[in-house]
């Protein structure tokens, strides 16, 4: 209703005159013209979450406008595979962002309204897989869901999954992390009852093919339930993870 009474609006100021034709339109436009990029204004209006900005291959100076740019059009900005350089310029001009070093992500979040119910979890079989679970857990707080991590719980060790495994099942959603021949994903899944998203990772000795091994071993699991992303995708974990999350909370309605 808010949509439409606000099209409602403008169509009503360009019929008094209030407005021209060439400024409705300029209200009306989905994007933004950088010269270098064309950012999507109307994604979050779509599809519930704004455009995020993926900086690798990018500069510092293209990061930081674009960043600017959707900080005043959006309550949430989440920028992923951001350097160190990259993160001190933003937090010099924006200095309330919240920049995490080991998930290389930056995090601007105005939101005020309360997180959906319950939490994700995601699960890491390595300390070498940190990097990705991070991403997967600052995207899926980005999203306004509460999450857990578990580290270092990999499958040479079964026990220490085992001490957490209560905390694991009553998660609404797990992600699982894991480099190596990928076999964590399969463990957890045929012991809980919930949606399991697995990520490879590019961690591993010799011929692990950059993480070609753990995601040939995760599409291959015989466990039921489990869902596969590419290799070291944390945010693309994070993202699928946020969106069963909202979508189970009984008080949303839909964008």
């Amino acid at each position: 209703m808010e949509k439409k009474d606000s099209l409602t609006s403008l169509l009503l100021q360009v019929q008094q005159g209030r407005l021209s034709v060439a400024e409705a339109k300029a209200k009306l436009k989905n994007y933004e013209e950088l010269g270098f990029a064309n950012l999507d204004l109307h994604r979050a209006k779509r599809t519930g979450f704004p455009e995020v900005i993926y900086a690798e291959g990018k500069s510092t100076e293209q990061v930081l406008v674009i960043f600017e740019r959707l900080i005043t059009k959006n309550k949430v900005v989440l920028a992923t595979r951001v350097t160190k350089e990259m993160a001190e310029q933003i937090l010099w001009k924006f200095p309330s962002v919240e920049y995490n070093e080991i998930a290389r992500t930056i995090l601007w979040n105005r939101k005020s309204e309360e997180k959906h119910p319950g939490y994700i979890v995601v699960v890491c079989a390595g300390t070498s897989d940190l990097p990705v679970a991070e991403e997967a857990a600052v995207t899926a707080q980005a999203m306004g869901n509460e999450t857990k991590l578990i580290c270092d719980v990999g499958v040479a060790g079964l026990h220490r999954l085992i001490d957490k495994i209560d905390l694991i099942r009553k998660a609404n959603v797990i992600i699982v992390v894991a480099g190596m021949e990928g076999a964590l994903p399969s463990v957890v899944g045929g012991l809980v009852d919930k949606p399991v998203i697995a990520v490879p990772t590019s961690v591993g000795y010799g011929a692990n093919f950059k993480g070609l091994s753990a995601l040939l071993g995760m599409l291959n699991s015989c466990a039921s339930g489990i869902s596969v992303v590419n290799i070291d995708n944390g945010f693309g974990a994070g993202y699928q993870a946020g969106l069963i999350n909202k979508w189970m909370d009984p008080s949303f309605k839909g964008e």
